[in-house]
């Protein structure tokens, strides 16, 4: 019984560790399903889809932990809610009992990204791990709580939060633009992304075989990095994502359905 219970506290550590880097992961990756099939998003005339519905899988050293659904509505023209909501399943609902969700409201003026609140919850009963973030435009100003810190921050133009970042690189794209950086709130800081093409290649997946380019994503003085794949025949549609430490990958995500309404 000291064996099982050892061995029930060891995987539980373990796995909330690694679960939780699949949630930054997610906000790195299937967030940037706010832009779905269209080509055009920094333009007037091609808003964001009004609403869609998309499935992804969380892969763990190759065994998948869980699933991601993650959904985009309009509330308003030019007014967006993203949403995602991550399930464990099996072993890994030891560490992952709950779901762990995020919601970004952001709206589009002359086709630039600007967030609104962001809200992360990891689904505990610890209040202390979740994020509350106002954007108050007018003001420059980020505030809010994070991790039971305050948050009072100032907004240079194209600041975004951590859903809201892909989707402001998705407008890059569609453009024709390629973004070299975004400026991103997290937590109770402001930090830099860099974003730089590796390529493009074919990939078979559930919505068909897609041809799609690579981009990385990372950050000065951090030994991580995000690798994602995006489809341009869906408007840069991410397919596939991964989050790699040291150079070993520690998840990835992969899709598995989408709806468009």
């Amino acid at each position: 019984a000291w064996m099982r219970r050892s061995w029930r506290s060891c995987v539980s550590r373990q796995l909330n560790k690694g679960l939780t880097r699949a949630r930054t992961l997610l906000c790195c990756g299937a967030s940037l399903l706010g832009m779905s099939a269209q080509h055009a998003i920094g333009a007037q005339d091609a808003p964001l889809p009004s609403a869609f519905v998309a499935k992804f899988a969380i892969e763990w050293h190759g065994i998948t932990a869980g699933y991601s659904q993650l959904e985009l509505t309009r509330s308003a023209p030019n007014t967006y809610t993203y949403r995602s909501r991550n399930l464990a399943r099996g072993i890994f609902r030891l560490a992952f009992p709950d779901a762990i969700s995020q919601v970004s409201e952001f709206v589009l003026v002359e086709g630039e990204v600007r967030p609104s609140s962001y809200h992360a919850d990891d689904g505990s009963r610890d209040s202390g791990k979740s994020v509350d973030l106002k954007f108050d435009w007018q003001a420059r100003r980020a505030t809010g709580s994070a991790a039971n810190k305050s948050v009072d921050i100032a907004l240079a133009s194209g600041t975004q939060d951590p859903l809201s970042v892909q989707i402001a690189l998705m407008c890059e794209l569609s453009a024709g633009r390629t973004p070299k950086s975004f400026w991103l709130v997290d937590n109770t800081e402001i930090k830099e992304y860099r974003y730089v093409p590796e390529g493009a290649v074919s990939l078979d997946t559930p919505l068909g075989k897609l041809a799609t380019v690579i981009y990385r994503s990372e950050r000065t003085g951090s030994d991580r990095l995000t690798r994602l794949w995006l489809a341009p025949a869906l408007g840069y549609l991410p397919v596939r994502a991964e989050r790699s430490r040291a150079g070993k990958i520690d998840f990835a995500l992969s899709i598995r359905e989408l709806t468009m309404h």
